[in-house]
């Protein structure tokens, strides 16, 4: 087993907070400077397992910040520098308190929801007649409100989000743009990989300048789903399930174990074996999404490592 980080616990220079979310830890500095910290942990159903993932962190970091400089000609984005292969830095911004999903395929949640009669999601028609997994006539955005820690995230429509104060109307129509912008730019990317863009959802935040920014993961495994574009049609025509990349698989061992995140339900446990496998299936998707090899960083020391890599970017700058 190799190395994996699960928590950290630094002190760098004008260091002000600190925050943990379910995987990435963000440090807050002086300056208007964030120090976010992509860790091993794994989320699914909202809950945190037990053990790490090796080299998940860095899967993550290294897919959501090349995927930033990939976008960032037509959405500004918090990034500054990945001083560590496990770290972005970046500006300090105020987060808008909503996750902007967008949907090209009635996948995952949107085809939940349908099978169970909904014709109407976050106040977005879907057309009448589809299967799971068929694409929508255009893409819809379905918002959701961004849980406080351990709680779900929520449906909420444009009206809601307008009539509650939550999001200006006039900063709404600018994540409105920045989705369907990066959405295309993403499945651009995708198909270049012979892969499809499910869906995804994206988080903005704005800085001291009142600058609405790009700011968290992009069009990783993790908030996003993809399909192999290969046989796509052909498994829609035989009522077939599509191949895709996405933690999905993760989610699909935890149910067939008895485990959906519920009250009273227990995580089962994960064999170094399974954890393992679960590191190579990351793997897998970093070099299937990005198109190139994945080059493992050093992780005999990975706590030195990281810090040794902030610290000596922070006094550089």
């Amino acid at each position: 087993m190799s190395n994996t980080l699960m928590d950290t616990n630094f002190h760098f220079t004008g260091q002000k907070a600190i925050y943990k979310g379910k995987v990435r830890e963000v440090y807050t500095l002086e300056n208007d400077i964030l120090v976010m910290i992509a860790t091993d942990r794994l989320s699914a159903f909202d809950v945190v397992m037990p053990k790490g993932i090796p080299y998940k962190g860095q899967i993550l970091n290294q897919i959501a910040t090349k995927m930033m400089q990939a976008t960032e000609d037509i959405v500004p984005n918090w990034l500054m520098a990945t001083p560590d292969a496990n770290v972005a830095v970046g500006k300090a911004c105020e987060p808008f308190k909503v996750e902007m999903v967008i949907r090209g395929y009635l996948s995952g949640h949107a085809a939940r929801e349908y099978k169970a009669g909904k014709r109407i999601l976050c106040g977005e028609p879907m057309p009448e007649g589809m299967k799971e997994n068929d694409k929508f006539p255009e893409p819809i955005i379905t918002p959701a409100t961004k849980a406080e820690k351990g709680d779900h995230d929520e449906d909420i429509s444009k009206g809601e989000i307008l009539n509650r104060g939550i999001v200006s109307k006039t900063d709404y129509e600018v994540l409105e743009k920045y989705t369907r912008a990066l959405f295309q730019r993403g499945t651009e990317i995708a198909a270049k990989r012979g892969l499809i863009l499910v869906d995804t959802k994206y988080e903005f935040g704005k800085t001291k300048d009142g600058e609405i920014v790009l700011i968290d993961e992009i069009h990783t495994p993790d908030s996003s789903r993809y399909f192999y574009a290969e046989g796509y049609k052909e498994r829609q025509a035989n009522g077939e399930t599509q191949k895709q990349l996405s933690k999905e698989f993760v989610r699909q061992w935890l149910i067939s174990n008895g485990f959906q995140g519920l009250e009273g339900q227990i995580v089962p446990e994960m064999s170094d074996a399974y954890v393992e496998s679960v590191s190579e299936r990351y793997i897998e998707l970093y070099e299937s999404i990005m198109g190139e090899a994945f080059e493992k960083a050093d992780v005999s020391s990975i706590q030195e490592r990281i810090g040794q890599s902030i610290s000596s970017y922070l006094n550089s700058i």
